[in-house]
């Protein structure tokens, strides 16, 4: 009788995971990352080590009812040959606070992490979620020195994923049948791209035109307003935002173990797109095992391209401010 298939690879280990900070968007995101069956191992490491292991020794008593994963809690040595590095870790926003309000605290704390993990997996993908996540981006790769390719943020997969939501409200549709961005900063200067909008292939005008939706400026105005302001109305209205940043991350994290070549709107460095170079911020990518394969440049329009510049002026004073 010939043994059963398996999702692994012959003399492949299963993919290795693992989380700095176990706060609630780290441990949102080890849930999903089991619950979707995506790593073979995972480590948790945070400063709070009680914090760690209890988030380890929870997760540990759902293996019953998900995809089996050794789930394991320690330090930096524990995430030794990991594929993925996720670094969730930091001061979280307040209420009132801007993600740019953070910088200095958390690129403190980033100059004491990136060193330790270079130490033990040189060659995984690291991916930025703390914020602000487009400036810690930027700082990961200067002081880790590794290639572009290596270091991504999850910059706007969360914004372009609020930006599709709120459009399938308007159009009454399945969010998964919108495509559209949100590109630039992950923050108050970031982009709507509407001139590339599309609804079931439609432009987003025309769709609402056939489909009597309106989509006048008031209602384009109101859309984005919902969209930008989101992290503030939640963190208001429960402390922090954590589910879905998870289940974003959880996507860009497949992506890159499975070879996926995903296109996700991804903090990334520019390299002359739009004539921009030297600062990280988001637009569209394709992730596979390597990182970042490409870059892709949307044919944008004019008022566009002048709000993603803003953007990355913005960014690129934050950057200069921390001393990078």
């Amino acid at each position: 009788m010939s043994d059963l298939p398996t999702t692994e690879r012959p003399g492949r280990k299963p993919p290795k995971v693992s989380i700095i900070g176990t706060g609630m968007v780290g441990s949102s995101l080890a849930y999903s990352l089991i619950v979707q069956g995506t790593a073979g191992d995972l480590v948790l490491v945070d400063v709070n080590k009680d914090r760690a292991e209890g988030e380890a020794m929870d997760l540990r008593h759902a293996m019953p009812f998900g995809a089996p994963t050794d789930v394991v809690a320690g330090g930096y040595e524990e995430c030794r040959d990991s594929d993925v590095i996720v670094i969730t870790a930091g001061m979280a926003q307040a209420p009132g606070e801007t993600r740019l309000d953070l910088v200095g605290k958390n690129v403190k704390i980033f100059k004491d992490i990136v060193p330790r993990l270079l130490d033990v997996a040189a060659d995984a993908i690291i991916l930025i979620v703390s914020n602000p996540v487009d400036v810690l981006t930027y700082v990961t790769m200067k002081i880790s020195g590794l290639p572009w390719r290596q270091v991504v943020g999850s910059g706007t997969v969360l914004d372009s994923g609020r930006f599709r939501y709120e459009l399938s409200a308007v159009c009454k549709v399945d969010p998964r049948n919108v495509h559209t961005y949100i590109i630039g900063e992950h923050g108050d200067s970031e982009v709507p791209v509407w001139s590339q909008t599309k609804v079931a292939g439609m432009e987003f005008p025309r769709f609402c035109r056939e489909s009597g939706i309106d989509c006048s400026q008031d209602t384009l105005d109101a859309i984005f307003d919902r969209v930008r302001n989101a992290a503030y109305e939640i963190i208001r209205l429960k402390g922090s935002t954590y589910w879905a940043i998870a289940l974003g991350a959880t996507q860009m994290i497949q992506a890159i173990l499975r070879d996926q070549h995903t296109i996700v709107t991804a903090s990334t460095l520019l390299q002359g797109q739009y004539g921009i170079q030297d600062v990280c911020l988001s637009l569209p990518v394709v992730l596979d095992r390597g990182g970042v394969n490409r870059i892709i440049e949307l044919p944008i329009m004019e008022l566009e391209r002048q709000a993603f510049a803003k953007s990355a002026q913005v960014l690129r004073e934050t950057i200069k401010a921390v001393g990078f």
